[in-house]
């Protein structure tokens, strides 16, 4: 089997569950040595007991990507067990939902610091091991809330738009030498999205099995999308066939977006 990540290495933020930890073990299975960034120390270190039987290194670090010292406590930990970084999966992310009357200063501004201050913190840090290196790759988990407004989500996608423009930015100012993306997924089969499901229940007076339904029914390809769909767009970006794309945020949804 031709491992198209062989001996590269990689930080996940937010890699100890869902979406995030899909993607650490896919990027495992290609041949990745993987740091597992989470804020929650123990699911990190499932991942990387995970990724350790399938034959590669891996670490797990607790990590607040809202705070600048912790994000350099990563920088360091991954540098002084691997001495590079190839890839960063700048995954971590958090969503409340509420109608925006409602949504508080402190509910606007957790959604901001997460999923905006927190990528930039990171990419910032890892991109300057990356110039000194001249190469690498950083790919953002954006969500299609970053190209389309959405009932209850306000301050998500807010945090989600801000994010997609930062992308750009930096893949303009990063270029020749390090490529940028973002990834842009719909509805993925997470804990996370099994909670959406019951605060859209409760918000808008349905059951949850009414509202997994209307869901499904407004993707042109009839499923809920697992984070293994989503991995899979990970790794074609991070391997050699992606390396001449860049600054872009490529939808994933099942059909659920289109012309964006």
């Amino acid at each position: 089997m031709i491992m198209r990540l062989k001996d590269q290495v990689a930080i996940v933020t937010g890699g100890g569950t869902g979406i995030g930890k899909g993607i650490a073990l896919r990027l495992a299975e290609e041949g990745a040595n993987v740091v597992i960034a989470d804020i929650d120390e123990e699911t990190a270190k499932d991942v990387v007991g995970e990724i350790e039987k399938l034959g590669r290194q891996a670490l797990a670090v607790k990590t607040d990507v809202t705070d600048e010292q912790s994000v350099a406590n990563l920088i360091e930990k991954t540098m002084e067990k691997f001495n590079r970084i190839d890839i960063l999966m700048s995954n971590a992310g958090v969503s409340r939902m509420g109608k925006f009357i409602d949504i508080s200063e402190k509910d606007f501004d957790f959604n901001m610091d997460v999923n905006a201050k927190g990528a930039f913190l990171v990419s910032k840090a890892v991109s300057a091991v990356m110039k000194q290196q001249k190469s690498g790759t950083i790919i953002f988990t954006i969500s299609m809330a970053g190209k389309c407004g959405t009932p209850l989500y306000a301050h998500y996608n807010a945090s989600k738009a801000a994010l997609l423009a930062y992308m750009q930015a930096l893949a303009m100012e990063l270029a020749p030498n390090i490529t940028v993306n973002g990834v842009c997924p719909g509805l993925v089969r997470t804990s996370m999205h099994e909670r959406e499901i019951k605060w859209t229940a409760e918000l808008r007076g349905m059951s949850e099995e009414m509202v997994a339904s209307e869901y499904v029914a407004g993707i042109p390809l009839a499923r809920i999308e697992e984070p293994q769909d989503v991995a899979n767009l990970v790794v074609f970006l991070a391997s050699k066939e992606g390396q001449y794309i860049t600054g872009q945020a490529i939808n994933i949804t099942g059909g659920m977006i289109l012309r964006r």
